[in-house]
């Protein structure tokens, strides 16, 4: 089993450029996702939708993620990663041709099908990186992560200006060929699992009683914790920052200027955190990202002016570097006969925060003000990082 694999990942030049191809795999998810999402209150006045049904859109695409994920990674450990991924991004691209052909009304069934194959995309391209990447896996996640994060960066401006000029079907076009370019590029991934392996194997297989332990794994619970305080800190920091910068009179271009240095700054840091965990320590990156992000959210409805957009740059640098770390670290913890599976909880776990968090935050700021908000989420994840230091994960992870 994997004799191929390992064969061809020997070569540097060419893990590397099995890595452009994964992250371009994780771009389209990135992309398919915040391209319709930015552009559903044009598609809710042509339809005649509210605001509601814009909410539904865009949580049911995380929503298939949140739970398609994790089987997606165990049935890759079980019957192929690159048949999954293959899958995966077929699946994607047939839900974005669908819009096509179907009444624009149905548009919650074309992201649920989108949502469905980004997640066998998006669960087995960052595993198969750690498969690929057993040394310097920190700096292969830190690239992958920054490649998938252009796409949240890219699909707004690029999906306003295709909706403008082309009309809403445009975008899934566009969203369609991305697909079909990772598609044809992921045919020269190298084959990991052939069927005589699968058959031989088969014993080896974690069971379905396997998989669902991998979601109360003591070792892993320290790190899912971690997954979804961050997510919370993602949510408050690029959702909720432009209420805050509104309620001290910034204009929307000197809000999405600073909105924009903490995106930034959260994307470019992650190649750079990913290099120091394989040289420093995983988790001593995880825990200097989480209480970097932690102490600049808690104090951030606190400043305005530089010292705000000083604060924003290292709130974006600590969740940049927590969410390419935590991936590399649930990586080291586990059989890698349950990597694809433990991967896509890990990424589930991601889902989770990303949705829970901003409902969570909103409802506080609703009734007791954005302040409340930035503090109460920033002193959970200092208080998550007084229990992680003291957890038996974090002191014994490299």
């Amino acid at each position: 089993m994997e004799q191929v694999l390992e064969k061809d990942v020997a070569l540097l030049p060419r893990r590397y450029w099995y890595l452009m191809i994964l992250a371009l795999c994780g771009f389209v998810t990135s992309f398919g996702a915040h391209i319709v999402a930015t552009n559903l209150p044009s598609y809710a006045h042509v339809i005649g939708v509210g605001a509601f049904m814009i909410g539904l859109l865009i949580a049911v695409y995380d929503f298939a993620e949140l739970f398609a994920k994790p089987m997606a990674g165990f049935i890759a450990d079980r019957r192929g990663m690159k048949a999954m991924l293959l899958a995966g991004i077929i699946v994607f691209i047939t839900g974005s041709l669908l819009f096509l052909i179907i009444d624009p009304k149905f548009l919650l069934l074309v992201r649920f099908i989108q949502g469905l194959g980004a997640a066998a995309l998006s669960t087995v391209s960052i595993t198969l990186v750690a498969k690929y990447f057993a040394t310097n896996r920190g700096t292969a996640f830190g690239i992958y992560n920054a490649v998938k994060g252009a796409g949240y960066v890219i699909a707004p401006a690029l999906g306003g200006f295709l909706v403008q000029g082309y009309g809403f079907s445009m975008i899934f076009i566009v969203s369609a060929v991305v697909g079909v370019i990772a598609l044809l590029l992921s045919l020269f991934l190298p084959q990991d699992r052939s069927k005589s392996d699968a058959l031989d194997d088969d014993d080896d297989d974690m069971s379905l009683k396997e998989f669902f332990l991998i979601f109360k794994e003591p070792r892993l619970l320290p790190v899912y914790a971690v997954i979804v305080i961050n997510m919370f800190m993602v949510g408050i920091l690029f959702g909720f920052l432009p209420v805050y910068l509104y309620s001290i009179g910034y204009t929307p271009l000197q809000s999405g200027i600073v909105v924009s240095a903490g995106t930034v700054s959260y994307l470019l840091v992650q190649p750079l955190a990913g290099y120091f965990a394989d040289k420093v320590s995983v988790r001593m990156t995880v825990l200097t990202g989480l209480l970097m992000a932690a102490s600049a959210i808690t104090v951030t409805t606190f400043t305005s002016g530089i010292p705000l957009m000083l604060v924003v740059v290292i709130a974006g640098v600590g969740v940049g570097t927590v969410w390419t770390n935590s991936d590399t670290l649930i990586s080291t913890l586990v059989d890698k006969r349950a990597l694809g599976a433990s991967m896509g909880a890990a990424q589930s776990f991601k889902e989770f925060g990303d949705m829970v968090g901003p409902l969570m935050i909103g409802l506080i700021t609703q009734f007791f003000g954005v302040r409340v908000g930035f503090l109460t989420c920033g002193t959970l994840a200092l208080v998550l990082l007084f229990l992680l230091a003291r957890s038996r994960t974090f002191q014994s992870s490299t």
